[in-house]
């Protein structure tokens, strides 16, 4: 997983960057060492059977079978095989990580273009960011086993308010061998294109900037499918990891300690322990293994933690509240369904997920209750969105007098029907 270590060397001082050396979760160390011990003892076990079972003849046969393996070792390109896989491999992982859908933009987009303070346009945006929310849903759902545990069936997605039961029904109606994220994206183009007709998106230029914001957000869904269906070719794969392990299984009988072949001739020195070939087997080996950690998001200890993290941004909080009834758009065949009332108590759970870092710490400074009694805007929330969101940055000095500690509610999330507790 990632290792935040950027506080443990924030201040320039005596050894800071010393210290990371010794950290143990997340390091090379811990990531290595099984190999490590079974290098070093099949290393210890040929030494000791040359120093102590071979007879003098069979010395000298061994150590001429060591000085070829160990010029071996130096046909195998290891440094240009393993830099240009590992480059490519790194690029690929990166690559993966900034393909993943986030809808910051997407929400921003919606709710600057999708106007309309009644309940239909509060219900419209939020089933816009809904959608494009179960979209992101379905294919981390495909490519990252920590998601997959959290979602682990299409019930869990509508338990979570991603689904509704009618949408669910339309959803498998449709047979495809193949996953399809896209589906909710399509629900999205009709919704925002009767939007258009219905007057909440006043131009054609918003509509286009709305489309041109989801075909981006989508592209970004089709790439994480294509790196998760299309991988590294297995050949070039076995390759290094062949070139690798016969390297050292070379350095394993050409680098010990031997006796000089004719009597009389200085021999090199017997240190007992190859203290270079156990750190060229330290580099080589833990670059392999970080190849191997280079897995998708979610799927590897390795890997980037950002799936136990992203429902941050794939937040219920974005789920419509908990209108029991649907209404069906003047179209036929398109139904723009809400969540229904009792999902409303999963909700606090996946909300406590999302919170980052400086919202744990505003909450921590700022204390704020979940009860529905201290909501001060009308139509009040739901228990289940009265969760502690930070008010203030405590960087901005606030503009208006904002409620007590204890008593915050956050705003609306589509902007229109609740004020911001901070003018913000």
């Amino acid at each position: 997983m990632t290792v935040s270590y950027t506080l443990k060397v924030a201040n320039s001082r005596f050894g800071g960057f010393s210290k990371l050396l010794f950290r143990w979760k997340g390091s090379i160390y811990k990531l290595l060492y099984k190999e490590f011990i079974i290098f070093v003892v099949l290393y210890a076990l040929l030494s000791l059977v040359y120093r102590q079972l071979l007879t003098e003849e069979q010395k000298r046969l061994y150590t001429k079978v060591a000085q070829y393996c160990n010029r071996s070792t130096d046909l195998i390109p290891m440094s240009f095989v393993l830099g240009f896989y590992v480059t490519l491999i790194v690029n690929r992982w990166w690559a993966q990580y900034t393909s993943i859908p986030l809808p910051d933009q997407l929400m921003c987009v919606i709710s600057s273009n999708v106007h309309g303070k009644d309940e239909r346009g509060r219900i419209l945006r939020r089933t816009l960011i809904r959608y494009a929310n179960l979209s992101a849903v379905l294919i981390l759902r495909s490519v990252s086993t920590r998601v997959l545990k959290r979602f682990p069936t299409m019930d869990h997605v509508v338990e979570a308010g991603f689904m509704t039961q009618e949408e669910r029904k339309k959803f498998e109606s449709l047979h495809s061998d193949f996953n399809k994220y896209w589906i909710p994206c399509v629900w999205f183009t009709n919704l925002a294109a009767q939007a258009r007709r219905d007057g909440r998106i006043r131009d054609d230029v918003a509509l286009r900037l709305l489309m041109d914001e989801l075909n981006l957000y989508r592209a970004k869904c089709s790439m994480l499918f294509h790196y998760d269906w299309i991988s590294i070719p297995l050949v070039y794969t076995q390759v290094v990891t062949i070139a690798v392990y016969s390297f050292f299984a070379f350095c394993l009988i050409g680098r010990q300690f031997l006796e000089p072949l004719e009597p009389g001739q200085e021999g090199d020195l017997d240190m007992y322990i190859p203290l270079s070939t156990l750190l060229q087997f330290f580099f080589y080996a833990g670059w392999l293994k970080v190849r191997h950690g280079q897995l998708p998001p979610g799927t590897h200890p390795l890997s980037l933690a950002i799936i136990p993290g992203a429902p941050p941004r794939i937040s219920t909080f974005h789920v419509p509240q908990g209108w029991t009834e649907g209404w069906r758009a003047p179209w036929e065949g398109v139904f723009v369904p809400a969540p229904l009332s009792h999902l409303a108590p999963s909700l606090p759970r996946l909300q406590s997920r999302s919170l980052t870092p400086s919202e744990k710490t505003m909450m921590t400074l700022r204390p704020t209750t979940t009860s529905p009694d201290h909501v001060l805007a009308k139509p009040p929330l739901s228990p289940a969105f009265a969760v502690p969101r930070y008010p203030c940055s405590p960087w901005m000095t606030c503009t208006r007098t904002c409620p007590p500690p204890h008593s915050w509610a956050p705003p609306s999330t589509c902007g229109d029907a609740l004020p911001s507790p901070c003018g913000a």
